[in-house]
């Protein structure tokens, strides 16, 4: 079994969504959601990894990403008082909001309740890469990925 299906198969349990580009692979899953009166916010744990066949090194990251839809109040949009729809997407881990997903879960906490265990999914594949005699290396920001 190959370093990449070993370390698929730690995330298999949640359900993710893989995608890959440029060697860089992609997992999402998501933790939490809130529904209220016509909008619903999602909380979405994103790992990205690659692996350098030549170093024999994973190099691993980890974000939460917050995104909502719905109905919103005011006049958002056109300057128009009613209701609108909204979409929005941002994200914790990127521009504004930079910091450890420790940190990027204190602060969602707050909004969300949820029990995923991000460091069990770290640690899992950490495991694994060490296991495939891979060096496992954890990086905060997903620069030089």
């Amino acid at each position: 079994m190959s370093i990449q299906e070993r370390i698929k198969e730690v995330f298999y349990p949640y359900r993710p969504e893989f995608s890959e580009k440029k060697g860089v692979m992609t997992v999402e899953l998501v933790v939490a959601e809130r529904k209220s009166f016509l909008s619903k916010k999602k909380l979405t744990y994103m790992a990205k990894y690659r692996i350098d066949e030549n170093s024999k090194e994973v190099r691993f990251t980890e974000m939460l990403k917050e995104s909502g839809s719905g109905m919103s109040g005011g006049g958002d949009f056109d300057g128009s008082p009613g209701f609108g729809f909204k979409k929005e997407t941002y994200s914790t881990g990127k521009g504004g909001r930079e910091g450890s997903i420790q940190e990027q879960s204190d602060l969602l906490g707050k909004k969300y309740s949820y029990t995923f265990d991000f460091g069990k999914i770290r640690s899992a594949v950490e495991k694994r890469a060490v296991e495939g005699g891979y060096t496992f290396k954890y990086q905060i920001t997903p620069m030089g990925l």
